[in-house]
């Protein structure tokens, strides 16, 4: 019998996430084990790092998938249970303005059948939590729904390099050095659908120094990481996260007390 929660990896590059979260499982910090790691990206270093303790890995090539519709528009057929108007009522991933809606619709075609695909590969590995490390994918309502399905709380777990809802998006720490901000820090949230958006968890900070240049203000930041995203975990294994919604509408995240 599996002692504490399953826990599903998406994962693009390096892995420093994972191997934290790997680590802090494999110490007792976690009461739960990592039962998959899936990337969307087939030289992603994350993928070692699973192996190497024995994980199974699963590979869905998002950019080959776009790459084969491009070539052949006509083999774009969305999964039949897919709703393509109410995704796109619902998405808030990209404005009109980005990019014209011919080329906003190919992109959200092409990425809810990749989410089918890796809907199919992972439903093998049953998981309580699926934690997002690193991964640059941004995820549609119908890969969200259908994971949330039945369940009282959120079931995706992102951690945004920023204190949210700061610069949402890319280079979380770069942004925020660029920007002249005085502390920089890191969020972990569940994932709506928005970008970097949703309910948040918990926020670690600390100060920018004069001469801090993004290369260090970005290790100081992985340091944190490695420290709240296993505790955010934690909180979830320990049933200590719960939602209300607040008088202007917005989920909010309360962290119940407990032992530790």
């Amino acid at each position: 019998m599996l002692d504490g929660i399953r826990i599903g990896v998406l994962v693009s590059s390096k892995g420093n996430k994972l191997q934290a979260i790997i680590e802090a499982c494999e110490t007792g910090r976690i009461k739960g084990r990592v039962v998959f790691v899936c990337s969307d990206n087939p030289d992603a270093h994350a993928l070692a790092r699973a192996r190497r303790h024995g994980i199974p890995c699963l590979l869905v090539d998002y950019g080959a998938i776009r790459r084969m519709h491009q070539q052949k528009p006509e083999a774009l057929q969305l999964p039949t249970d897919c709703d393509f108007d109410d995704i796109m009522t619902k998405q808030r991933l990209y404005s009109p303005e980005e990019m014209t809606r011919e080329n906003l619709e190919f992109r959200m075609k092409t990425r809810v059948i990749a989410e089918a695909q890796m809907l199919r590969e992972i439903a093998a590995y049953p998981f309580d939590l699926l934690v997002l490390a690193g991964f640059v994918r941004r995820l549609t309502p119908y890969f969200i729904e259908r994971t949330n399905r039945g369940a009282a709380i959120p079931r995706i777990m992102n951690l945004h390099p920023t204190l949210s809802p700061a610069f949402p998006g890319i280079d979380g720490y770069g942004q925020t050095l660029r920007y002249g901000c005085k502390v920089a820090g890191c969020t972990v949230h569940f994932v709506d659908y928005g970008v970097d958006s949703g309910p948040i968890i918990d926020q670690e900070a600390f100060k920018i120094q004069p001469g801090d240049t993004v290369s260090t203000v970005k290790q100081k930041g992985l340091e944190l990481e490695r420290e709240l995203y296993p505790k955010c975990i934690r909180l979830y294994a320990e049933k200590r996260l719960s939602l209300e919604r607040s008088a202007t509408g917005r989920l909010l995240v309360n962290i119940l007390p407990g032992n530790a």
